[in-house]
């Protein structure tokens, strides 16, 4: 799995002109489904989204997490984090899970992060979505569960 992940003071996304998600302060999260990925990965991102000391401190020092200012998450599929623009002009997306297991996978993130009682928006799975935020900072951060980039799940 790959997630990017933006700190906003507010983000929401639309499909077909309807709002599907809309959060104020919180996190804007971008997720990729690779083949083979699991729900030990979703599991792992789910606490890494919750815990990671990624907003301001009294001092301002990034020293608070998603769970301490009690932001909100709106998570977006996005499979072209998988796309490979290595060979010719047009990606490639052999590396993308197929749509009926991206989408469980998504899907179970998002109650992942509910579990933890954080307020979980949603995108449409597989919709063309136009999503709007304003980035706080800005503040983004790439992840991946790809086993060359964590030690252990």
């Amino acid at each position: 799995m790959k997630i990017i992940i933006q700190r906003v003071k507010n983000a929401k996304v639309e499909v077909n002109s309807k709002i599907t998600g809309q959060i104020d302060h919180g996190l804007l999260i971008y997720l990729g489904i690779g083949k083979g990925d699991t729900t030990d990965q979703a599991d792992y991102l789910a606490a890494k989204i919750a815990e990671l000391r990624i907003f301001e401190d009294e001092n301002g020092k990034m020293n608070r997490s998603l769970t301490d200012v009690d932001g909100s998450v709106l998570l977006v599929s996005q499979f072209t984090l998988y796309g490979d623009c290595s060979k010719g002009r047009r990606p490639g997306f052999d590396n993308a899970e197929k749509p009926q297991l991206a989408n469980e996978l998504y899907q179970y993130l998002g109650k992942q992060l509910e579990a933890k009682a954080i307020n979980t928006q949603y995108g449409q799975f597989a919709a063309h979505m136009q999503v709007s935020s304003i980035n706080d900072g800005p503040v983004t951060f790439i992840l991946s569960t790809d086993t060359n980039n964590i030690a252990k799940l």
